[in-house]
């Protein structure tokens, strides 16, 4: 029987596999936002079954339109930045934590304001928490070994 060759590649600890999973999660939640408009709609029975401009403004199919592309954009972004972030990558973590505090910012307003989307919520908390981790700043270069901050 072969011995296994030992891999130089070093795990990734543990709260970047977490942020990996949520940032996964996310993905998915984007994606099902993506189609809802549409199949609400009744664009996949239908078709297009009329404008989405009434004059300067949007029409409900318009609208649905415009929310599926927003969430499609943001579901692609995030798969870039999922691509970056298990590469380790330091500009992953930036537009990571940027985009966890403006989500976060959305997600309390609709939470005031609308309905509220808990699982969005859940996971930006949880990235949030994770990419503050000092292990997870250090890895990525965010935080030097003497405790300082770049």
């Amino acid at each position: 029987m072969a011995k296994r060759k030992k891999s130089d590649k070093k795990k990734s600890p543990i709260p970047v596999t977490v942020i990996a999973v949520a940032i996964v999660v996310l993905f998915l939640i984007r994606l099902v936002q993506v189609f809802e408009p549409l199949i609400s709609n009744q664009v996949f029975i239908n078709g297009i079954s009329g404008p989405l401009f009434a004059g300067w403004k949007l029409t409900a199919l318009g609208s649905a339109f415009l929310s599926s592309a927003t969430y499609l954009v943001l579901s692609l972004a995030g798969i870039v930045v999922l691509i970056g972030f298990l590469r380790l990558h330091r500009w992953s973590w930036v537009l990571l934590m940027a985009w966890t505090g403006a989500s976060l910012i959305i997600s309390l307003v609709d939470y005031f304001y609308s309905q509220p989307n808990y699982a969005v919520m859940a996971s930006n908390i949880i990235i949030a928490f994770a990419l503050n981790i000092t292990e997870v700043q250090r890895i990525f270069g965010i935080r030097r070994d003497d405790g300082s901050s770049l």
